[in-house]
């Protein structure tokens, strides 16, 4: 009786994990304030890609413990992790957070003829002081994003900081902003500035050469390059890279992105 019970057990849980391991087809939908269009939904795990429609739906097919991931340009970057109640219901609903993007004011001022003399002579008032005038040091490198200027500001725990702090002479604002996500979520935005930048950059200078050689339909471009920004190496195989070591990471995430074009979604 008690070998039949163990046995019945074992049935049991095996049939548990025949079910939810295997693949099926789960109807999502996304929420969002911001447009919903052709979000990136990627199976990370099964290197699937689909994108939502206009009302936010999509269907993509998944496994238990699978992760699905959720970007556009206009949202933060979320994972989900499938678990058995999404199993059970073949069914999502997720939420995106709006990416917010703030632009730097924009000065307008007298359009310039290319003729630098005649162009000197109808600038207004007095130039200003700068560094250099007053016989001074001063910064010319980069200048920082604001996202880069409050990632600084919020700054980054080290232990050795205890020390500091333990003596009075530390600040809080690392510790705090660390424990509250606050410094996470500010390395996400300059990361996600950084990869946009990059990819417009990119696109501008190679694109229409890239797509002469390798051709994609008008509503597939833009979801080709964002489909290269979600690449885990985009940053390393695209900054500070030649464009033929570019043109080939594009070439590679090209074929990949006609693959998930080819894998059946019923």
């Amino acid at each position: 009786m008690q070998k039949l019970k163990y046995l019945t057990i074992l049935f049991l849980v095996f049939n548990f994990q025949m079910v939810f391991s295997q693949s099926i087809e789960i109807n999502g939908r996304i929420i969002s304030e911001s447009n919903i269009e052709n979000i990136h939904v990627i199976n990370k795990t099964k290197q699937l890609f689909t994108t939502s429609n206009k009302e936010g739906n999509f269907t993509i097919n998944v496994s238990l413990n699978d992760t699905l991931q959720f970007s556009s340009i206009q949202h933060k970057t979320r994972l989900v992790t499938i678990n058995e109640l999404i199993i059970a219901n073949k069914n999502i609903l997720v939420n995106l957070e709006a990416q917010v993007n703030e632009l730097d004011e924009v000065l307008v001022g007298k359009i310039l003829t290319g003729d630098l003399m005649s162009d000197i002579k109808n600038v207004e008032g007095n130039p200003p002081i700068n560094f250099y005038d007053l016989g001074i040091p001063g910064y010319t490198g980069k200048i920082a994003t604001q996202s880069e200027r409050r990632l600084s500001e919020a700054g980054e725990f080290k232990p050795k900081m205890l020390v500091g702090i333990l003596l009075g002479g530390g600040s809080l604002d690392p510790i705090i902003n660390g424990l509250s996500g606050r410094t996470k979520m500010l390395k996400n935005r300059v990361e996600i500035e950084t990869k946009e930048g990059l990819m417009q950059s990119i696109k501008a200078r190679l694109g229409k050469d890239f797509l002469a050689s390798n051709p994609l339909e008008d509503n597939e471009v833009a979801d080709f390059f964002y489909f290269c920004t979600d690449d885990a190496n985009f940053i390393k195989h695209c900054k500070n890279q030649t464009d033929f070591q570019i043109l080939i990471f594009l070439r590679m995430k090209y074929r990949q992105y006609q693959e998930n074009k080819r894998v059946p979604q019923d």
